[in-house]
């Protein structure tokens, strides 16, 4: 049962009182006394706390931060651990299945007519279901975030099994979650979905016979995107400013052309081998082993050559694995790598303009975890969630801060908050949520450049936030297009769920089939035992969706809506689904819910 986080086999019959035949969680029973009866006027509902205890909602709102969902059981752990408890209890467990291994045991590993080894649905099927079910929310949460600073998309790299390789780039975002950035940097920077993506696999040392320079893609990018930034920063994140008055730029171009020379001679490990595919014209393909190795070095493509970059010198002759060590410390020891980082997790987690003191504390744990470690990862994510302007009541409050909830995340949390499952285990999300028209016009793993979805400095103009100079980022997906179709695709997948080509097989007929059908469907077996009582449906959502934030105004717009149906206790399952996608529509499309506090 989704939304009190009951398995599916032991849900209740709608017709029964919500609370017959439950094995109620602490934290739904507290709800559930806390709603009155019928429709009408709404109020946030609340439930009795220890002193120091979080409520119901101030659990929710942590939770929203730290993962995708929020269920009446974590909440209730969250008020009885604390938020710090919580929070180690969750970075303490094992990761499970990695998301390299789901994709082979679910069968996308195949050899056959539909040539998976050269396929990228697989990855879009992968991603979905790390974020949509998969165990381990908050580190999943944490990976997507990671996935918009170290940017790697799939339409961009051209690999044998590319979704394998991106399923591992996935799984060492994930491993290294809780771990140190430095090692994350190193893992990322050799991983081959990168190393396509970027132009490391296959860059080679300077030729004077042809000319041949080495690529200077992700030298420029480690420093732009992955480490350092633009220019010059306090620990607050503000820029330095010169004697000039203008900001400081971090780095030249000379130092570009020079770090440049570290990433050469990086290649794929074909040591696994490869096979000859079956159908004419009979590819030979790498092993899909493959992907799970670092790129090779070649000491004979690397250059041998002084690298000069950002006051460090690696002599000539140095060998490319040292260089390499060498030119990541420096990166990574960089004092602009705490705030730089820092503030764009905050902006991915938390909110979008987050104030300088918010950003120095966050730095200030990366640049040591109190025992004197740098870039503990887990000490930063600790940070930036259990940080004051995070959890407190004035941060609430205020009209300044919060984010605007990304698409794919909006939907991930619907499919976690009602338990949705893919009936054939395949999680065919059909086609691609990336459409502007039609979908989202975001799905994970397929960012339109290495900018990402939108840039974090992104202020929407003409705005009252360009007034200010707020940053707001994800504001950089909207427009008249996208508010729409995000509208038509609620429309299209609450009621029924998302419809699947071919469930059965991991891959797609050339034609539809007789089997094509709504194979991710959403469990509202839950919210059909609260039909007959508006207020308490409606505040259910309010505290799984919105942590209690709906206004007063919009909860009311919403009961007095609902109430128009006029549906009881006995009315059909179908009618029941209508009216439950209803209110969740609303609820989703409210101002109220698409900005995250």
């Amino acid at each position: 049962m989704a939304s009190a986080t009951q398995d599916s086999s032991t849900s209740t019959d709608p017709q029964e009182s919500p609370m017959s035949n439950l094995a109620l969680p602490l934290g739904l029973a507290a709800f559930l006394a806390s709603c009155g009866g019928g429709g009408g006027s709404a109020s946030t509902p609340s439930s009795p706390t220890l002193p120091g205890q979080p409520t119901q909602a101030e659990a929710a709102r942590f939770l929203l931060h730290s993962q995708y969902s929020a269920s009446y059981d974590d909440i209730a752990k969250v008020q009885s651990q604390g938020y710090s408890t919580w929070l180690d209890n969750q970075m303490a467990t094992p990761m499970g299945q990695t998301a390299w291994q789901w994709l082979k045991s679910t069968g996308y590993d195949l050899i056959n007519e539909e040539q998976l080894f050269f396929s990228d649905q697989p990855c879009s099927y992968m991603v979905w279901y790390q974020m949509m079910a998969s165990p381990d929310q908050v580190r999943k949460r944490f990976a997507l975030a990671l996935s918009e600073f170290f940017v790697v998309s799939i339409q961009g790299i051209q690999l044998n099994w590319p979704s394998f390789a991106m399923a591992r780039y996935w799984d060492i975002l994930c491993n290294n979650a809780f771990g140190n950035f430095r090692q994350l940097l190193e893992e990322v920077t050799l991983c081959h979905a990168m190393g396509s993506f970027l132009n490391t696999q296959g860059n080679q040392k300077a030729d004077a016979r042809t000319g041949r320079v080495p690529d200077e893609n992700y030298a420029r990018e480690v420093m732009q995107l992955l480490s350092i930034g633009l220019l010059q920063l306090n620990l607050d994140g503000t820029p330095k400013i010169g004697s000039n008055g203008q900001p400081l730029e971090t780095y030249t171009q000379s130092d570009v052309s020079n770090l440049a020379r570290v990433f050469t001679g990086y290649e794929i490990d074909e040591s696994v081998g490869r096979f000859t595919s079956p159908r004419p014209p009979n590819f030979t393909v790498l092993k899909l082993e493959y992907t799970l190795k670092p790129l090779r070095l070649n000491p004979n493509r690397h250059s041998p050559e002084t690298k000069v970059f950002l006051g460090t010198t690696i002599p000539a002759g140095t060998d490319g694995t040292a260089s390499l060590k060498i030119a990541l410390d420096t990166l990574f020891n960089h004092p602009n790598v705490g705030p730089f980082f820092g503030r764009q997790m905050i902006q991915r987690l938390v909110t979008s303009n987050p104030s300088p003191a918010y950003v120095a504390r966050v730095a200030s744990a990366f640049n040591n975890n109190g025992k004197g470690v740098r870039g503990d990862m887990g000490a930063v994510l600790r940070a930036i969630l259990l940080d004051e302007e995070a959890t407190g009541t004035a941060s609430l409050g205020s009209n300044s801060f919060g984010k605007l909830r990304e698409p794919m995340v909006r939907i991930a949390q619907w499919a976690r908050t009602f338990n949705a499952r893919s009936a054939k285990g395949t999680w065919k999300m059909q086609g691609s949520t990336y459409s502007a028209r039609e979908s989202i016009a975001q799905n994970p793993l397929t960012a339109p450049s290495v900018f990402n979805f939108f840039r974090p400095g992104y202020v929407p103009p003409s705005s009252a936030l360009s007034a200010t100079g707020a940053t707001a980022p994800e504001f950089q997906l909207v427009n008249e297009s996208t508010v729409a179709s995000y509208i038509n695709y609620l429309q299209n997948i609450l009621y029924q769920g998302i419809w699947v080509r071919a469930p059965e097989l991991v891959t797609n007929p050339m034609d539809s089939t007789s089997t094509d059908g709504h194979d991710i469907a959403p469990d509202y077996s839950f919210e059909f035992t609260l039909i007959g009582n508006t207020n308490a449906l409606v505040q259910h959502l309010n505290l799984l969706l919105c942590a209690g934030q709906l206004g007063n105004d919009t909860v009311n717009l919403i009961v007095n809506a609902l109430n128009q149906d006029q549906i009881t206790a006995s009315a059909s399952d179908n009618f029941k689904r209508i009216h439950v996608a209803r209110a969740i529509m609303f609820v989703m499309s409210s101002a109220d819910y698409l900005v995250q506090r």
